[in-house]
């Protein structure tokens, strides 16, 4: 059933496949709807055709969604995605697309995706009068016989317009004269040709020639026209024509025939006589297209093949043979050459829709790419089947008139095979058959199915100390086999044994490489190491994560330089000193340096040298220890001031160092140090006047010293008048004085301030003056003094006897250290210079701390030093209520002036040696006293 619309100037026919309408949609995906438009050629560029979404019934709000376009190998044509409009996108000419064809029709297929669909359009070309008819001669010659009868007709060529139809020649007319007329019969391939009819007998003799003009009009409109010129020549008598043995000639010639070889031969004869009787033989009105394919013996009528025979060019030639006499008279006849197929063409695929990627988690069936076959052979030289050479998961399915459809058939996995090249292997069905292959690249797309793998198990990464803030000090890396932002990944900090507030402040992480940077500077005498949990996080949907442990340990670096503990100098800018008895004997223990180093392992390692020396040979200085020896006993010319300036060097690279000044007095008593200590410049203005009031101070302490010793002894000689008072002096205390004297204290010194008690026994029997610790506010240490209390001889001898008689608590053998026990740095090892270094370090910075703590307290040697061994000497000094449970555990940075041995030889023995005069009492040598 058809039905034909008029549309303006195209007429549209559609072709149903199925008789009910409601039984389409079951079919739609293997449909094969055909449309046919008409239009006429020469259309502008852009004219519509027709609307291909309206005549398929396809909804326009789909047609973006299923890409229509034209599958030409020239287009001619387009379709528009937006609203389904076929229109002209290039220059149609009918006479180039059909030739003489009156039927012009251009196939179209449209493919439509989702689903799949093509779609087969015939647009019917239909002529314009767009060539005017012209001869290929424009001067025609004829040889007429003077003896031609009346009748007689003379063949001319016919025009030749590539119009076709109406358009083309429709009627030929002939300039006026008396001897010919013109009637036009039909010839071969269809064509009209005219012919001259000779009306009235010719006389050479009068006229000898003639000339006509020949006029080919066609049906246009408006008329187009082509003219010839016929020149007549008047002969002689010839009055047989020759005669062809057939009217039509036809032959079958195979393509691919080599050139030269024979394909028929012409024969014609002729009953004159003489040159009336010789033929010669041409072809008449011959195209282009025949005239280089085949050629003529004009002597036999022997036709061979010149050029190339293509059966896919041109199936069919026929042509027209003139055979003329020599007196002119010719004859023609028709050749028909049919050319056979041969199978020389391999098919081709043609991949129409190729899909980008098909992701890896696709069901099997996906439709990947859809392509079609062509082969320019015909019948079974041009039946095609398909198949995928390589062994992949994909197979093709049939879809419709040479398409197919290549199609999922197994599981991918991106990982393993990220792309396919699959062969597609296209076969006729010829003899011997011809193929050809055809590769499609396929790109498996990916799906965040691959968590992130780090390198590293886990991390252990060493930074040293003091490192620059801002420098990276760890890269983490982890893959992931997956692509784009699946595979990219991002790093993060998710946890840490640091404080959550504190963690930014200290390490942070390059999201995008993995670096981890240290935003501050780490200090190994504060943070020693810490944990973090890195974790690696890939950018899919949902995102996929994995987490790592990295321990980043704080190495030490040799940034601090030893502090010397003892001797500092006093905030006034004065140095203390070291008395040294004149009867000391060598190895007698003077001094000794101590120094502390925060930094741990062979960076705290100290190590003492002496860089000047007002004698070298005099004093000896333990490398280890710090301690400051006599190396042989004091000479008479050997001044009694002495000065040592040594130096403490750690083991780190490079050692860092710190330096001490020690300036001792060889003098027995206080009194006869004061010469020697006068010969020091005089002071400066301001510690004249300091001087001054000290002086003041002392003479007024002494005045009521004196009169609490005079009171006591006006209350003893009333003892036996006034028993209350007697009384009271059997108990305890009858008198008391606090005149609070500050004494000197630095950093690493202790805060102790001293009340004097001055008692006296009711029965006479015991005198004693006892010294107890106070602590001293800090706002009352503004000003600080020495002080020395200088009693009678008798009462000195009195005090001492009750000091002697005091019963004293045996030595704290808490205090005595194991061999194990005593660092390498400054402790006393009896000789040992060299000293060893705790092998473990957390040993070491215990003891490191263990000094810091206790040394900062034993470098008073004003107030704590000088006692006898395990109180320090300040059970002797002050009295037996001030031991050891009241100071800290100095250890081996407390020594003890006077002796040859530290705390750390037993019971404070002085190698069996008690030196006299020596009381190891330190006194500022920038400072003068007075009496």
């Amino acid at each position: 059933m058809e039905s034909s619309v008029k549309l303006g100037s195209r007429t549209r026919w559609r072709q149903v496949l199925f008789p009910f309408p409601f039984l389409l949609p079951l079919f739609y995906t293997g449909l094969s709807e055909q449309v046919r438009y008409s239009i006429p050629e020469e259309m502008a560029l852009g004219s519509v055709v027709g609307n291909l979404a309206e005549d398929l019934g396809l909804p326009v709000q789909d047609l973006l969604t299923r890409n229509l376009r034209v599958i030409s190998e020239k287009p001619y044509l387009t379709v528009n995605p937006v609203n389904g409009n076929i229109v002209v996108s290039d220059r149609i000419d009918r006479e180039l697309l059909c030739s003489q064809s009156p039927l012009c029709v251009l196939p179209l297929e449209i493919v439509a995706e989702n689903p799949l669909n093509v779609f087969h359009i015939n647009v019917v070309i239909e002529d314009i009068n767009d060539n005017p008819p012209h001869f290929l001669q424009n001067s025609i010659v004829l040889q007429i016989n003077e003896l031609a009868i009346p009748g007689t007709r003379f063949g001319l060529e016919s025009a030749i317009d590539e119009d076709v139809e109406r358009h083309s020649v429709q009627s030929y007319q002939l300039s006026l004269n008396e001897h010919f007329s013109l009637v036009v019969r039909d010839k071969a391939e269809g064509k009209d040709a005219p012919e001259l009819v000779l009306e009235k007998p010719l006389d050479r003799e009068k006229q000898s020639s003639q000339l006509l003009v020949l006029t080919a009009v066609d049906g246009g409109e408006p008329v187009l026209t082509g003219t010839a010129q016929i020149q007549i020549e008047v002969t002689d008598a010839n009055d047989n024509p020759p005669v062809f043995s057939q009217n039509m000639y036809k032959v079958s010639l195979r393509e691919n025939m080599p050139s030269g070889i024979s394909v028929l031969k012409v024969m014609a004869t002729d009953q004159d006589e003489g040159v009336n009787a010789e033929v010669t033989y041409s072809f008449k009105s011959l195209g282009d297209d025949i005239r280089n394919k085949f050629i003529l013996d004009d002597q036999n009528g022997e036709i061979r093949s010149e050029g190339p025979i293509d059966f896919e060019t041109k199936k069919t030639y026929t042509m027209s043979v003139e055979a003329k006499d020599g007196g002119g008279m010719a004859t023609e006849c028709k050749v028909i050459i049919e050319i056979l197929d041969e199978n020389d063409n391999a098919p081709e695929v043609v991949f129409t829709s190729v899909s980008n990627s098909v992701t890896e988690d696709a069901e099997p069936g996906t439709v990947v790419a859809l392509f079609k076959t062509y082969d320019k052979d015909s019948e079974e030289n041009g039946r095609v089947t398909c198949f995928v050479k390589e062994k992949v998961p994909f197979r093709i399915e049939s879809s419709a008139s040479n398409y197919y459809k290549l199609v999922t058939d197994g599981v991918l996995d991106r990982e393993q095979t990220p792309t396919y090249n699959v062969t597609i292997i296209a076969t006729d069905s010829g003899k011997p058959p011809l193929s050809s292959s055809t590769s499609v690249t396929l790109q498996v797309g990916d799906i965040n199915d691959n968590s992130p793998v780090f390198l590293q198990a886990s991390y252990l990464i060493q930074v040293a100390e003091n490192n620059p803030p801002g420098a990276s000090i760890a890269q983490v890396s982890a893959s992931d086999p997956d692509l784009g932002s699946n595979g990219h990944i991002s790093y993060s900090i998710i946890a840490s044994d640091l404080e959550p507030k504190s963690l930014w402040s200290y390490v942070t992480v390059n999201a995008q490489s993995g670096v981890v940077f240290a935003q501050r500077a780490f200090d190994h005498e504060q943070l020693r190491s810490f944990q973090l949990i890195l974790q690696a996080r890939d950018q899919g949907s949902p995102p996929l994560s994995a987490n790592v442990s990295m321990r980043v340990l704080v190495g030490d670096r040799n940034d601090n330089a030893p502090r010397v503990l003892y001797p500092t100098l006093e905030p006034d800018g004065s140095a203390l000193f070291d008395m040294v008895p004149r009867a000391a004997e060598p190895g007698y223990l003077v001094t000794k340096v101590v120094a502390v180093d925060a930094d741990s392992g062979h960076n705290a390692w100290l190590s003492y040298h002496v860089l000047q020396a007002s004698d070298p040979g005099l004093f000896s200085l333990g490398l280890r220890t710090g301690e400051v020896r006599t190396a042989r006993a004091l000479g008479d010319r050997d001044a009694a001031r002495q000065r040592l300036l040594v130096a403490v060097r750690d083991g780190g690279q490079p050692p860092l160092s710190a330096t001490a000044t020690l300036h001792l007095i060889f003098a027995d008593s206080l009194q006869e140090a004061l010469p020697d200590l006068s010969d020091d410049p005089l002071p400066s203005d301001s510690q004249s006047e300091l001087q001054f009031y000290l002086v003041v101070a002392l003479a007024l302490i002494s005045v009521l010293f004196l009169f609490v010793v005079i009171l006591a002894l006006a209350l003893r000689l009333r003892q036996s008048h006034s028993p209350a008072v007697s009384g009271c002096f059997q108990s305890g205390l009858c008198c008391k004085t606090r005149p609070s004297v500050s004494l000197n204290y630095g950093e690493g010194t202790l805060p102790y301030s001293y009340n004097l008690y001055v008692a006296s026994n009711c029965q006479k029997t015991s005198h004693f003056l006892t010294l107890t610790p106070e602590i001293i506010p800090p706002q009352d240490l503004s000003m600080e003094a020495s002080v020395e209390i200088n009693i009678t001889e008798e009462n000195n001898k009195t005090v001492s006897d009750s000091l002697a008689s005091t019963h004293q608590a045996p030595p704290n053998t808490d205090w005595r250290f194991s061999q194990a026990q005593r660092p390498g740095t400054s402790g006393s090892q009896n000789g040992d210079e060299t000293g060893t270094w705790p092998n473990n370090q957390f040993d070491t910075e215990m003891l490191q701390a263990m000094i810091l703590a206790s040394a900062s307290e034993a470098a008073d040697g004003s107030s704590t030093l000088g006692g006898g061994a395990g109180t320090m000497g300040l059970s002797a000094r002050y009295g037996p209520q001030f031991t050891l449970q009241h100071v800290p555990d100095y250890r081996q940075n407390v020594y003890i002036p006077g002796s040859n041995a530290t705390l750390t030889n037993a019971a404070g023995k002085r190698d069996g040696k008690t030196p006299a005069g020596g009381n190891g009492n330190k006194k500022k040598s920038g400072k003068k006293e007075k009496k």
